[in-house]
């Protein structure tokens, strides 16, 4: 019998013989299974009565545990008994967790305040400072407006507390922003949400750390050259700390964050004592002025312009919201507790701060932070408590992107979950925490402070943007979620995806909290984007919408690749009619031979095929092949060109073109594996290639056969 390469086996087909009628093998599906299983099991049971015959653990298992559906299908639940070894990975994040864990790794109040607040209570290291800095366009006599200013924002911290409170309480699974928005105004303002915050939580990483290391290279100007490279340094180690969970890096971060408030309100106290008792004096020696643009007059726009500035002090008050789940029972009572423990001491230090800083005459520079003029003003010198200030300040500085480090994970992970960002960010790690996040977090962190210089004043201008946005949809939807509430009957209720909405008294109050609060972010969010267009604003008033656009494209993925995996309109496709295998091999070893037995489990229909570049070694393979090759077809290609990947690609689409309808192509590809990983790099990969290769060739099925190599 004579083949042709285009038609293995000549195109014939083994067929039955069988003329009587045979009802389809699905009218059986019904039976076989539960019939299987009841004889299985009467048999091992009188055996093991009968004759005294002991089931294994496993054999029992496999007994007891399948449960039958009205349609015959037995599904086994049993619980994998394998546990991780110890590694490098152990080591440095620690013992990895089980599912089973997650609610004890839940977090007290004292430690929530650590691991959410952190953020906001550390901005009163740069939000003074960032004032003076607008303010001395108009020279140093314009200072004087920093009192009042700071008086404004802790007035709008108030609102905000108000509305998030309330937010809180309403939403107990967490979320913020995004669920508000999500569930009241609608796809399109959640986006917006989600890339403003994922944008913020960025930007706090950036610029806390850089903050941070400023308060260093105050007290050690030496280091001043390295800054970028001390920052970097102390992102990976605050992934490093998050990586071994919520917990654990709470508990590692409470002593360094109550530190800081001890010594800052120290410092600060030690401060206005001096000053009632009129020993305080002015700052000595303070470094040049930090002049960002030309001189100009006190106006309303550079007024408008500090208070944009000193507004990113605000940065960090959502972050408790977003956390809610961390917390112990009862969640949202001690994350609202939380939350206003943070902000009673965000106010007080920020009003603190600032009015110290005027009185003493302190400086914005890049050279000398106002806190370590105040340190060393206070101590009068720079004794142990001024460095203990720095330290703390530092550490507080770096420990505000540990909040970051908190939420955006939870943030990426519900975006992930809702088809706006890839499904694996949504994937907890060994430790129960959203590695993935966290370490995507730490990368585009990283880049932003090398490309930024670490220069808190260059990534300022880029912050408050985006929280402020979050700030207005948040409380814009919580307002329309008390409308929507106070149109209910009392008693009714309607069940939401982040919450359930029910009537409540008051409605019309809370509303008008609501509503308040988004008017004046907005307002400050539009402040701020004019009025630091020019200085680096508009790189977010760019990138935010081309995220929302990302999260578009993404989720018209997610839908239609839903839209044609689903089942809801299939039916069930004829039966495999023909089953052709082909085999490319590039010589005749034992993982040639190891890939026939596979193949020729498959198919009666095989046909091995090998690419010729050199007349010789082909000979040489046909004839080992005569011997070793079991009687199956060998198709020689020869290529003049000396290809190896086209002429077997050009034929399996020939075979491909030819195919008829319920037939199928399966390529099974031998590769040997090395025992060392490394000397991978010694051979082709002409296998990994073929495969990339054959990949989206539709009705071709590709199946590797490895063989390791002792």
């Amino acid at each position: 019998m004579t083949y042709s390469p285009l038609e293995p086996n000549g195109g014939q087909q083994k067929r039955d013989t069988d003329t009587w009628p045979v009802p389809p093998l699905r009218h059986y599906k019904r039976i076989i299974p539960a019939f299987a299983q009841t004889v299985k099991y009467a048999i091992m049971s009188f055996g093991s009565a009968r004759f005294g015959i002991a089931r294994s653990h496993d054999e029992t298992d496999a007994l007891m545990t399948p449960l039958e559906h009205e349609n015959g299908t037995a599904v086994q639940h049993r619980t994998d008994e394998y546990q991780p070894r110890r590694s490098w990975q152990t080591w440095l994040i620690g013992k990895p967790l089980s599912t089973a864990d997650a609610p004890h790794q839940t977090i007290r109040k004292f430690i929530g305040l650590a691991v959410f607040s952190s953020d906001a209570m550390s901005s009163v290291a740069y939000g003074p400072q960032e004032i003076l800095v607008i303010l001395a366009l108009a020279g140093v006599g314009a200072f004087g407006y920093a009192i009042p200013i700071s008086l404004a924002i802790v007035g709008l911290l108030v609102i905000l507390t108000l509305s998030y409170e309330q937010t809180i309480h309403a939403y107990p699974g967490g979320g913020g922003a995004y669920i508000v928005a999500r569930d009241n105004l609608g796809e399109l303002p959640a986006q917006t949400a989600g890339a403003a915050l994922l944008t913020d939580y960025i930007l706090t990483v950036a610029v806390s750390i850089s903050s941070g290391v400023a308060q260093i290279t105050s007290a050690f100007p030496d280091l001043f050259a390295y800054r970028v490279e001390i920052s970097v340094a102390l992102v990976v180690f605050t992934m490093i700390v998050n990586l071994r969970g919520v917990r654990e890096s709470g508990a590692i971060f409470a002593v360094p964050t109550y530190f800081f408030l001890v010594m800052a309100f120290v410092t600060t106290g030690v401060g206005m004592f001096r000053f009632l008792t009129g020993s305080l004096g002015m700052v000595v020696a303070p470094p040049p002025v930090e002049m960002l643009h030309q001189t100009q007059a006190v106006s309303v726009f550079l007024i408008l312009k500090a208070f944009a500035s000193g507004t990113s002090a605000l940065t960090g008050v959502e972050a408790i919201s977003n956390g809610i789940p961390a917390f112990r029972e009862p969640k949202s009572r001690n994350a609202g507790i939380t939350l206003i423990w943070m902000s009673s001491i965000l106010g007080v230090l920020m009003l603190l701060i600032t009015f110290l800083a005027v009185k003493i005459g302190a400086t914005p520079s890049e050279m000398e932070t106002v806190i370590s003029q105040l340190a060393r003003t206070a101590f009068a010198g720079q004794g142990v408590f001024y460095l203990a200030t720095i330290v703390a300040t530092m550490v507080i500085l770096v420990m505000a992107a540990n909040t970051s480090f908190a939420d955006f994970p939870r943030l990426s992970a519900l975006l992930a979950v809702d088809g706006f960002l890839p499904r694996q960010l949504a994937f907890r790690g060994s430790r129960l925490v959203f590695s993935r996040g966290i370490a995507l977090l730490a990368l585009v962190a990283s880049l932003l402070i090398f490309v930024f210089k670490a220069s808190v004043t260059a990534l300022i201008p880029l912050y408050a943007i985006g929280v402020f946005l979050s700030f207005t949809l948040s409380q814009a939807g919580m307002a329309r979620r008390w409308w929507k509430t106070g149109h209910l009957a009392p008693g009714q209720e309607i069940k939401e995806r982040g919450s359930t909405l029910r009537y409540e008294r008051g409605w019309q109050t809370k509303m008008v909290i609501n509503g308040f609060g988004s008017a004046l972010t907005i307002i400050v969010a539009v402040v701020f984007a004019s009025t630091k267009f020019r200085d680096g604003a508009w790189i977010v008033l760019i990138l935010i919408p081309a995220l929302v656009a990302g999260f578009s494209a993404i989720h018209r993925h997610y839908r239609r690749l839903a839209a044609r995996l689903s089942l809801d309109s299939f039916a069930e496709p004829a039966r495999i009619a023909r089953h052709r295998v082909i085999l490319p091999i590039s010589g005749v070893h034992q993982g040639t031979l190891a890939a026939l037995r596979y193949a020729e489990a498959l198919s009666d229909d095989v046909t091995a095929v090998h690419v010729s570049l050199e007349p010789a070694e082909a000979e040489k393979i046909q004839r080992k092949w005569e011997m070793w090759g079991r009687g199956v077809r060998l198709v020689i290609l020869d290529s003049p060109y000396r290809l190896m990947i086209e002429p077997l690609l050009h034929y399996i689409e020939e075979i491909a073109a030819r195919r008829q309808p319920n037939e199928i192509i399966t390529i099974v590809v031998p590769q040997f594996v090395p025992k060392n990983a490394w000397t991978n790099l010694l051979h082709a990969q002409t296998a990994t290639w073929l495969r990339l290769a054959l990949l989206f060739k539709p009705g071709v099925v590709v199946t590797d056969v490895p063989y390791q190599v002792e």
